[in-house]
């Protein structure tokens, strides 16, 4: 699996109208058929930065979403709405969804 983590920095006027910027970018990446998970969470200690979480089944399922139409148009209608580039780490991984943390068991029962 393709693992990427991103950091968007958002213009503070934009910042909390984030998830209805990006939802329409949200809503057609989740349904790509190779998307396993695409999801936004809010700093906790700076609201103008979001963190994209998100994971594609493979390569092919990473390069179809890059090719999309929706990730085009997200390219000249997301920008504007941002203060920097976007910082990523993309990793591929030999797995195929979220593994449990150990060190942090709750027990069962």
């Amino acid at each position: 699996m393709i693992f990427i983590t991103a950091k968007f920095r958002i213009r503070p006027e934009d910042a909390d109208r984030w998830p209805e910027i990006a939802g329409e970018f949200t809503r057609a990446t989740r349904a790509e058929p190779g998307c396993l998970w695409f999801d936004w969470s809010r700093s906790v200690d700076d609201p103008t930065e979001y963190v994209l979480v998100e994971a594609f089944r493979d390569g092919d399922a990473g390069a179809a979403h890059v090719g999309s139409e929706h990730f085009r148009r997200a390219q000249r209608e997301l920008p504007p709405h941002l203060v920097e580039t976007p910082r990523i780490v993309s990793v591929t991984v030999p797995q195929d969804g979220w593994s449990e943390l150990g060190e942090m068991a709750v027990p069962k029962g």
